[in-house]
């Protein structure tokens, strides 16, 4: 096997793809050109919609096809095709969930424009495909070949894009983590207890839309507006007629996942140094090889009412356009709403027959259906699934569900399984939102498509070359009959079904608020009891508290003071943290070295400042870290103390009760208190870092044991040294942490390196957008040992960014090759 190892890395520029020149494209009506910047990113130019959207497929098959092959089998549930009989079970669940059905009526649900537009898109990945053999396509291919010589990649489908969708959306999560979370811990410790892991919103942290003062209506379903003539005539242009529109049957998708959120601000001319708006974005999401996104920029040339697009920004791979990003005149960023669009529900089944479950005193059929899954050295393998009218049933084959016993919160009957609603299992539109989105004009024209953005539910930040600001909350809030969805509901009692969906103009919005400026971090949209019905599991607002802080501070801004708000690396919990570290009796040297330290850094000029070269901070984490196990000891295996901003705010009580009983040790038989366990935390503290990096503090580094891991999805988690080591990529110089605006997101119970990080960072400036910068990690290509495989990387991770030029002679100012696509002759 190391054979073939080494020999597929003596070809690894086989698949390097052809950047400079002239390539035949099959299928283009005219010429389009493709000007890569010195960053690797493309600028694509071509004469209608159709040729640019086929060109768009077709450079990013040449940049990322085996990342995009990949995840169409893993959202479609087909990666034991790939691997083995090892991904039966993941298979297994995710042909549960459907989301491969789910996308063929998506696609039928699509405007004709946006379907003629997909279709454009998989005939340019297929041109690139045409011809090619798999290693001339990606490396990844090659050490595929070694278990798998057989495989062959299938032509890119449109469907493949709309699944790959439902597996971002999965990605993102939703509130099933914390819904099971409250239910298992209610098993073992007392509901006073679990009530205190899950605060009340801190006073005084700022919500999104302070304004907001309005409370839930008695739903009605209601029309969006309509777009603007400049939309109409871009669906029209094609002889085809689409009306975005909103109504009460579209369904929407969920974002939840354990510390992770993202943030976005947006600040009008009259903080600015332009005079007009400045929009900052950077989602957080797992760090991984090739990045989640690829920058692109989209034009044509020349824009008229049948090519009107012209955008830059960041896609995801596998699908067309721009998702977040500007079109010279609008721009805006996402953030998720971490609305609870998910539930669980137990359901009691017959004793004697699997396929009856009860409803209201009545037994119902499942309704099921079977699959065949094929697997790749081995026979197919025959599934059937079932589903109540809540959604698949998931226990069995989805391991935290069956964690549910009984003496908790939740009733479990016996027999009983456990079904899935979800918003994102039903039909969506979301990349009809997308395309709205970028051909809108103004403010009401993007609330238009914003409408229709069924993705997650997201918070939307716009700003304007007009010199206006906004905040849209979107995506479809289900109506719960009882219940609040924190915990699995009772599936045999109808009262707890879905009622419906909460109406598009009933979730928060703003328009030029008062403030001039708009700050969505996770944390709750309005005053939390206000929007309860929106979800419960919000962040707890110490990132936005501190952008406020940090936009305060630094007015007038421009795009570099936007950008070094996005990297500031404070640590909110230090400050109240550190002076209770400071405060305890000191039993040995070793606790006292580490107090000096903690309080020296407080002192110092950057304080709490969680800097990649800092001893103190990697002090401040190792203790924040052995703080958290000692204190929550009791909570079982699978649910530890991760951090992140909801036990800031629940450590950050405990500190005001020294007694409190979850000081108490678990596994001791005395009983000890705050002090104790501060000085047992920094005594523990100081022993892992002595053992990680040496007894020496001055040579201890936040960065090298805060590493930022970006792993390939596939092969970069294989078992095998070799292959790992030709696709992982590491950084021992990353800053921030979790809770943190720099949210390098880490989990207090398995280690140091990075969970989750800020995928990409972005300043858009309206006034001039050739100034905006942005910036990815670990690069833009796909391809291992490509020059732009890993070079963003160290500029990510020391806050750099780089420009993000718009105009064409800006863009050929920064090239670094040029490829005309051409139609087959």
């Amino acid at each position: 096997m190391v054979l073939v190892a080494v020999a597929a890395l003596l070809v690894v520029r086989r698949s390097f793809p052809q950047v400079d020149g002239d390539l035949v494209a099959p299928g283009l009506t005219a010429e389009a050109t493709v000007i890569r910047d010195r960053h690797g990113t493309p600028h694509i130019y071509a004469s209608t919609f159709e040729d640019l959207m086929m060109a768009q497929g077709f450079v990013q098959a040449q940049d990322r096809f085996w990342q995009m092959d990949f995840y169409r089998h893993v959202a479609t549930g087909r990666t034991a095709e790939l691997f083995g009989e090892a991904q039966l079970e993941a298979d297994i669940f995710l042909r549960t969930l459907g989301w491969e059905q789910v996308a063929a009526r998506e696609y039928q649900a699509l405007s004709p424009l946006m379907q003629t537009l997909l279709d454009a898109y998989a005939q340019g990945v297929n041109a690139y495909l045409g011809g090619r053999g798999e290693w001339e396509i990606s490396l990844e291919y090659a050490f595929l070949g070694i278990q798998n010589p057989d495989y062959r990649p299938a032509p890119w489908k449109p469907t493949d894009t709309l699944a790959f969708l439902k597996l971002m959306a999965w990605d993102l999560r939703t509130n099933i983590v914390s819904e099971l979370e409250r239910a298992v811990l209610s098993q073992t410790i007392p509901a006073e207890q679990v009530a205190q892991l899950w605060p009340e919103y801190p006073e005084g942290h700022p919500v999104i839309v302070p304004e907001w003062d309005i409370p839930p209506p008695s739903p009605q379903p209601t029309g969006a507006p309509l777009p603007s003539p400049r939309v109409r005539e871009a669906f029209n242009a094609l002889g085809e007629a689409a009306v975005l529109t909103v109504g009460a049957d579209r369904v929407g998708l969920v974002q939840d996942n354990r510390g992770r959120g993202s943030n976005s601000w947006v600040v009008s001319g009259r903080h600015t140094v332009s005079g007009t708006p400045l929009l900052a974005n950077d989602p957080h999401l797992g760090g991984q090889t090739p990045s989640i996104w690829h920058r692109v920029g989209l034009h044509c040339r020349p824009v008229s009412a049948s090519c009107p697009l012209e955008a830059a920004g960041f896609s995801l791979p596998g699908t067309p356009l721009v998702t977040v990003g500007h079109n010279g005149f609008l721009a805006w960023g996402f953030t998720s709403l971490l609305g609870d669009v998910s539930d669980l529900f137990i359901e009691r089944v017959h004793p004697e027959d699997p396929l009856l479950y009860e409803v209201d005193g009545k037994w119902r059929p499942m309704s099921t259906r079977t699959e065949v899954i094929k697997v790749a050295g081995a026979d197919p393998v025959g599934i059937t699934i079932r589903e109540t009218h809540h959604g698949p049933v998931i226990s069995g084959i989805y391991e935290p569900v069956d964690e549910l016993g009984r003496g908790g919160a939740v009733e479990i009957p016996d027999p009983h399984a456990v079904s899935l609603a979800w918003t994102a299992l039903r039909t969506t539109r979301n990349l009809d939102a997308v395309l709205g989105m970028l051909l809108a004009d103004d403010w009401q024209e993007f609330r238009a498509a914003a409408a229709l953005f069924d993705m997650a539910p997201l918070n939307m930040v716009y700003a304007d070359a007009d010199g206006n600001i906004g905040y849209q909350a979107t995506g479809l809030i289900p109506i719960r009959g009882a219940g609040d969805g924190r915990y699995p509901a009772p599936g045999w009692e109808s009262r707890y079904d879905w009622q419906g969906f909460w109406p598009f103009e009933t979730l928060p919005w703003s328009f030029n608020p008062p403030s001039g400026m708009v700050v969505a971090a996770n944390q709750p949209l309005a005053r939390p009891d206000l929007v309860r019905h929106i979800g419960s599991d919000f962040d707890y607002g110490y990132r936005a508290r501190r952008i406020h802080e940090l936009l305060a501070d630094a007015l007038p801004l421009d795009t570099a003071g936007m950008s070094a708000i996005q990297f500031d690396n404070q640590d909110p919990s230090a400050a109240f943290l550190v002076p209770a570290l400071a405060a305890v009796a000191a039993r040995n040297e070793n606790v006292a070295v580490m107090q000096e330290l903690l309080t020296g850094w407080m002192r110092g000029e950057r304080p709490g400042q969680m800097d990649s070269d800092g001893a103190a901070a990697a002090a401040y984490a190792a203790t924040w870290r052995h703080l958290l196990a000692l204190t929550f000891d009791e909570l079982p295996e699978g649910h530890e103390a991760y951090g992140g901003s909801r036990y800031m705010e629940v450590v950050k009580a405990l500190l005001e009760s020294p007694e409190d009983p979850w000081w108490d040790r678990a596994e001791t038989e005395a009983r000890e208190t705050r002090d104790l366990v501060l000085h047992q935390a920094l005594d523990a503290a100081h022993a892992e870092l002595v053992e990680l990096m040496g007894d020496d503090p001055e040579r201890w580094r936040w960065g090298d044991i805060h590493t930022g891991v970006f792993n390939n999805a596939s092969l970069g988690e294989s078992g095998v040294s070799l292959i790992e080591s030709v696709f992982n990529r590491r950084s021992n110089n990353v800053s921030g942490g979790s809770g943190i605006v720099n949210a390098t997101q880490w989990i207090a119970s398995e280690g140091y390196q990075t969970d989750g990080l800020p995928s990409f960072r972005m300043v858009i400036d309206l006034g001039d957008p050739d100034a905006s910068l942005s910036i990815h990690a670990p690069g833009q290509s796909g391809h291992a040992y490509h020059p732009h495989y890993d070079d963003l990387l160290e500029p990510w991770a020391a806050g750099e960014m780089h420009p993000f030029p718009w105009d064409r002679d800006a863009v050929e100012s920064l090239a670094e090759s040029t490829l005309v696509l051409r139609p087959a002759p």
